[in-house]
C-alpha cells in the first residue's frame, strides 16, 4: 500500500516538474521573440514572381521602414524564416538569407519548389509566333497574334534572367506551346513595335503596290544569331552547287574543289520533283515524293560523308512552296482554283500554299531529319515565297489564308518557325530570295521583303543573276553583259536593306555560273572565269562579304573547271586581311 502511494506521488511530481519546464520554455520563447534575439527555424524556399525579378528589401528596425535593396531573378534558392515575418502597410515581409546576406521579401515571393516560381497566369504575344502541339514534335495548332492574351497552364524551365523558355498555354480551347522569347508579361509592352521611332519610320514608307502586304505589319524585334561550338560556319562560304543527279560523281567534284578556295557544297535534298533520296518523313507525309527518289539513302549518305570527310562545309537545299508531288498527296493544302476547287498549276508546277501550316511542318521535319541523318551544317530553303507573276489570276485562286495574314507576314513567320526548329539540331538556316527583294520602295507580290527575312535567319541568299535583270536596270545597258556593275549596284542596295533591321543575317549570294540565256540575248557573254570573278568582286566591293554559291542547274563540272580562276581567290582574306575560318 505504501509503495503504491509513493509511486503515485513520484509520478505526480514528475508531471508538475514537466509542466513547469514547459511553461518556462514558453515564456522564454515569448520574451526572446519580443527582443528579436530568437533564431527561427530556417526553411528552404524559392523566390517567385509574376515578373522576371524579385525585390529584396532591407528593414530599418529602429524606424520600422522597409526599403528596396536590389532585384534578383526568380527561381533562386534561399533560406527563409517563415514564422518570423513583419507586417508593414498591411504587407507581410519574411526574413531570408541569400548569398550569406540577410534580406526581407514579400511572403508572396516565397514558394516551396523551383517549379512554382513562375506566377504569371496570363501572357501577351509580342512577336507573332506559332503555337505548337508539342515542343518535341512541333506541329502547329494555332498562330499567336500581336497583343493576344494567352492563359498560362505551365512552363518548362527558366533561364538565368528569370525568363521562361517555353510556356504551355490555352488558346481557342486548345492547349499548346509558345516560346517565351516571343511574349511580354503585360499587354502594353506586347503591343509596342521595337524601336518604333527608328524602324516604323523606315517600314511605314514601304508601299504595298503589288499585294504583298504592308511592311509596317512585320516584326523587327532583335533575334539572337547562333554560333554552334561543334559546327562553325566559315566567315565566307565559297560553294559549288550539286543537284541530286550528280551524287554518284561526287568524288570528281571534291577533287576539283580541293584545287581551289571552294570550302563548301550546296547539295539538293528536294528540288520540286527532283527527290534526292527516299526520306522517312516523305514516306509518312508525301509518299509520292518518296517513290520518286533518285538515289538510295546509303548512296546519298556516302556522298555527303565524303564531302564532310574532305573538310567541306555542307548545306542541304530544299525547295519549300513549289512541290508538285506534295500537292498530289495533299491537294487540300495547295493553291487551288476557286472555280473547280482543284490545285492550280502555275509555271508548270503545283504550289502548296505558303499559308499552310501543314506544309511548314513537313518542310521543317524533312530538314531536321536530313541534319540528323547526314550531318548537314546548314539547311538552305529555296522557293520561300508565293508564286511570282500571279497578279492577273490572283482573284481566281484560293490561297487558303486561314489566319488572315499578308504574304510578307506568312513568309516571315515561316522562316521564324523553321529557324527555331532547325537550330534545335545545331544547324544553321539560309533562305534564298529574288534579287528584286532588295528594292527599298515596295514589298514584293510574292511575299519576300528583305529586312523581314534577314532579321530572322542566319544567312540570306539573294539570287541576282545578271541575265534576270531587264535592259537598263540600274541604268546599265544589257546588265547581263556587265557582271561587275550589276552585282555592285545590287549588293549596294542589299547592304542598305541590312541596316533596316536590328539583327541582319550574313549576306551570301547566288552568282550566275552559266552563260547568258539565249532568250535574253543570243549574243550575250560567256560566263567564264573572268566574268564570274567580276560578279564576286562586285559583291565584295559593295560590302556583301559572306561568300557566294554557284548557280548552274546542271552542276556542270566542265563549266566549273573553266571558271577555276574565279574560285582560286580567297576574297574574304583579301578584303579583310584575316583568315576565313
Amino acid at each position: 500500500m505504501k509503495k503504491t502511494k509513493k509511486r503515485k506521488l513520484k509520478i505526480g511530481r514528475i508531471i508538475v516538474v514537466c509542466t513547469i519546464l514547459i511553461a518556462v520554455i514558453f515564456l522564454l520563447v515569448l520574451l526572446l521573440k519580443g527582443t528579436g534575439k530568437i533564431i527561427s527555424k530556417e526553411e528552404t524556399k524559392f523566390l517567385a514572381s509574376n515578373v522576371y525579378e524579385v525585390v529584396l528589401y532591407d528593414y530599418d528596425k529602429e524606424n520600422q521602414i522597409i526599403k528596396e535593396n536590389q532585384k534578383v531573378v526568380r527561381g533562386l534558392e534561399v533560406k527563409a524564416k517563415t514564422d518570423d515575418g513583419i507586417t508593414i502597410d498591411e504587407k507581410k515581409y519574411i526574413p531570408i538569407t541569400f548569398n550569406k546576406e540577410n534580406y526581407y521579401v514579400l511572403d508572396s515571393s516565397l514558394v516551396n519548389t523551383k517549379e512554382e516560381s513562375v506566377l504569371e497566369k496570363v501572357i501577351y504575344v509580342r512577336t507573332p509566333a506559332s503555337i505548337l502541339e508539342s515542343t518535341d514534335n512541333p506541329k502547329i495548332i494555332s498562330q499567336g497574334s500581336k497583343g493576344q492574351a494567352l492563359e498560362v497552364i505551365s512552363y518548362d524551365n527558366i533561364d538565368e534572367e528569370g525568363k521562361v523558355n517555353t510556356y504551355k498555354v490555352k488558346v481557342d480551347d486548345k492547349e499548346g506551346y509558345i516560346y517565351g522569347k516571343y511574349i511580354e508579361l503585360n499587354e502594353e509592352e506586347a503591343k509596342k513595335n521595337y524601336e518604333a521611332e527608328k524602324y516604323d519610320a523606315i517600314h511605314s514608307k514601304i508601299k504595298n503596290s503589288y499585294g504583298g502586304g504592308d511592311a509596317i505589319d512585320l516584326d523587327f524585334y532583335p533575334v539572337e544569331k547562333v554560333s554552334f561550338e561543334d559546327n562553325k560556319m566559315p566567315n565566307a562560304v565559297y560553294s559549288l552547287y550539286l543537284n541530286g543527279g550528280v551524287i554518284g560523281s561526287v568524288d570528281a567534284y571534291i577533287e576539283y574543289a580541293k584545287t581551289t578556295k571552294i570550302n563548301a557544297f550546296v547539295v539538293d535534298i528536294v528540288d520540286d520533283t527532283a527527290i534526292s533520296y527516299p526520306s522517312d518523313v516523305m514516306k509518312e507525309i508525301s509518299p509520292t515524293s518518296y517513290g520518286h527518289a533518285i538515289n538510295s539513302v546509303d548512296d546519298y549518305k556516302n556522298a555527303i560523308q565524303k564531302i564532310k570527310d574532305a573538310g567541306f562545309y555542307v548545306i542541304g537545299r530544299i525547295t519549300v512552296f513549289k512541290d508538285s508531288y506534295y500537292v498530289t498527296d495533299h491537294p487540300e493544302n495547295a493553291i487551288s482554283s476557286k472555280t473547280s476547287g482543284n490545285p492550280f498549276k502555275h509555271n508548270s508546277a503545283y504550289w502548296p500554299s505558303a499559308y499552310s501550316r501543314d506544309v511548314w511542318y513537313y518542310k521543317v521535319a524533312l530538314a531536321k531529319e536530313a541534319v540528323e541523318w547526314f550531318g548537314f551544317n546548314e539547311i538552305n530553303y529555296d522557293y520561300v515565297r508565293f508564286p511570282d507573276r500571279m497578279m492577273s489570276v490572283e482573284d481566281s485562286v484560293n490561297l487558303h489564308n486561314t489566319y488572315e495574314e499578308s504574304k510578307v507576314q506568312a513568309i516571315q513567320r515561316f522562316v521564324q518557325y523553321a529557324t527555331d526548329e532547325i537550330h534545335k539540331v545545331n544547324a544553321y538556316v539560309s533562305v534564298d530570295v529574288f534579287g528584286e527583294s532588295t528594292n527599298g520602295s515596295y514589298t514584293t507580290a510574292y511575299g519576300q521583303y528583305w529586312p523581314a527575312i534577314s532579321n530572322v535567319v542566319d544567312v540570306i541568299s539573294g539570287m541576282p543573276y545578271p541575265d534576270h535583270f531587264s535592259n537598263g536596270y540600274y541604268g546599265i545597258s544589257k546588265p547581263w553583259n556587265h557582271p561587275y556593275e550589276l552585282m555592285y549596284n545590287w549588293a549596294s542596295e542589299a547592304m542598305k536593306r541590312q541596316e533596316e533591321c536590328p539583327t541582319p543575317a550574313v549576306v551570301r549570294t547566288w552568282i550566275q555560273a552559266y552563260d547568258v540565256m539565249t532568250y535574253v540575248d543570243s549574243n550575250g557573254i560567256d560566263y567564264n572565269a573572268e566574268n564570274v570573278e567580276k560578279e564576286i568582286e562586285g559583291l565584295y566591293d559593295a560590302g556583301a562579304m559572306g561568300g557566294y554559291i554557284t548557280w548552274n542547274s546542271g552542276s556542270n563540272l566542265s563549266k566549273y573547271k573553266l571558271q577555276k580562276g574565279a574560285f582560286d581567290r580567297d576574297y574574304y582574306k583579301e578584303y579583310n586581311n584575316g583568315d576565313n575560318n
